[in-house]
């Protein structure tokens, strides 16, 4: 069901101007499998959060040409009857389960140009949430721009995806939404049934690992003294609330050589990315010798030995705290190389969630295991002859960017190469816990040595990257 929007309108109760009915059928009792390790915490905190938009994500792009609404809409429906994940809710009557209905309707509404302002939108649809018990935790806003001059290309619209984190990731999203162009292209049908292997069969592999290895792994990793996890010094209260967005980018010409000298030193711009982080946080946590850092990692979850788990929509990508031990005196390459290695040993683990690994640690509940998370975009790419074919039909779509939703931690650090080759860093921050001049300035700081690391020496050390930094103190937090 859609519905074409001219104009803000009466608000409903829940804030919003439009209400769109789903279509549910009966749960199939057998269709409904248990939740993960990962989605009992994220369930648990989004709960816990009523109305804060915590885990609502976002993801923006521009379609320029002609846009049929009800080819639109059929196209999205079409991924919904192939999608279990789509038509998936949560029954949280004792013991949480993820329940599979037969159907549920796509959600697409389209407002005209000028009638909507964008920013307002977004947050209004970020804290109008889900109902996590009804199926369909995805739904699609078009906002038309005005036309473009004549001769200075086709019209152009401006498109918010917005779906909840518990159900779905944005490698996930991606996914879908090339099945969505592919069934735009074909009128707006999807040939095939439902997809499988689905979230049902990643739960029963999961279900299936001997937890052991990385009950190990994870123990020794993180034994010893406690790292340094804030990449800010503490500070008086903001006085502020909510969420706050710093941005920064480095140039295309600036992005590919931090990329050719990681590649230099065997690592990669994530690598590089990671190493500057930790030295962050070395920096902020005042230590005089080598001293332990610690954050958090975003990873694909995708890398398991699952059949065509690169294409498998659910929640699959994790967060995985990573503990290094930074020591002024060591050459730079030595960190690249031992973050490199690290994140290699990570990964046979991916499938592990931090609740897990926060109870295999020894350490005490109360204490954190991160407070930052570095998120470095890695979506899969669009499928070959896709473009083409949407060109063929006077389509252009552009990369989807995320919007960055509120996070359970202080800050988080997303990173992705834009269209035009360069390096998007956007720093997520809670208001109360840093102001935003201080998000800005620690966004800064890192952006500024990335900006210098190609120009390093091989022997540069450490304590020669921590003397490029201009100020004397970092930016504080509020304790």
């Amino acid at each position: 069901m859609t519905k074409e929007h001219h104009g803000d309108g009466p608000l409903l109760p829940d804030g919003t101007s439009e209400s769109i009915v789903r279509s549910v059928g009966a749960p199939d009792g057998p269709d409904s499998v248990p939740l993960t390790p990962q989605q009992h915490s994220l369930l648990r905190d989004a709960m816990a959060h009523p109305g804060s938009g915590r885990y609502v994500e976002q993801l923006v792009w521009r379609w320029h040409g002609p846009l049929d609404t009800g080819r639109f809409t059929s196209a999205w429906q079409a991924v919904f009857d192939r999608e279990s994940v789509l038509r998936a809710a949560f029954d949280v009557g004792g013991e949480p389960r993820i329940v599979l209905y037969e159907n549920a309707r796509a959600e697409v509404v389209r407002h005209a140009a000028g009638t909507v302002a964008w920013d307002e939108l977004l947050e209004r649809d970020r804290l109008r949430g889900f109902d996590l018990g009804r199926p369909g935790l995805l739904r699609i806003t078009l906002v038309d721009e005005p036309p473009a001059p004549a001769g200075q290309g086709p019209a152009a619209t401006r498109i918010l995806l917005t779906h909840h984190h518990v159900l779905l990731d944005g490698w996930s999203v991606v996914v879908l939404l090339q099945e969505f162009y592919r069934a735009y292209l074909a009128g707006g049908e999807l040939p095939g049934g439902e997809r499988r292997p689905d979230i049902r069969d990643y739960t029963r592999w999961l279900a299936a690992q001997d937890t052991g290895p990385a009950r190990e792994f994870w123990s020794r990793a993180l034994t010893g003294t406690a790292p340094a996890l804030t990449p800010v010094t503490p500070g008086p209260a903001t006085g502020h609330s909510g969420r706050g967005r710093a941005t920064a980018r480095l140039g295309a010409a600036e992005a590919e050589r931090l990329r050719t000298w990681a590649a230099g030193h065997a690592a990669t711009e994530a690598g590089a990315l990671q190493a500057v982080w930790a030295i962050l946080l070395y920096r902020a946590g005042g230590a005089q010798g080598p001293a332990p850092v610690g954050f958090g990692v975003a990873v694909s979850g995708r890398g398991i030995p699952l059949d065509v788990a690169e294409r498998l929509p659910g929640l699959l990508m994790n967060v995985l705290p990573m503990t290094i031990q930074v020591d002024p005196a060591q050459g730079l390459p030595l960190l690249l190389a031992q973050l490199r290695d690290l994140t290699l040993d990570m990964a046979a683990y991916e499938w592990v969630s931090l609740e897990q690994i926060h109870a295999w640690s020894g350490r005490p509940a109360a204490e954190q295991l991160l407070d930052s998370v570095l998120v470095f975009a890695h979506y899969p790419r669009m499928a070959d002859g896709l473009e083409t074919a949407l060109a063929a039909q006077d389509i252009r779509v552009s990369p989807p960017g995320a919007v960055g939703a509120p996070a359970a931690y202080p800050v988080v650090l997303l990173a992705r190469r834009d269209a035009d080759g360069g390096l998007a860093l956007t720093a997520v921050h809670d208001r109360g816990k840093i102001a935003d001049a201080e998000a800005g300035q620690l966004l800064g700081q890192c952006t500024r040595l990335l900006r210098q690391l190609p120009h390093t020496a091989d022997d540069t050390t450490v304590g020669d990257v921590l003397q490029l930094l201009a100020e004397p103190d970092p930016p504080p937090v509020a304790d």
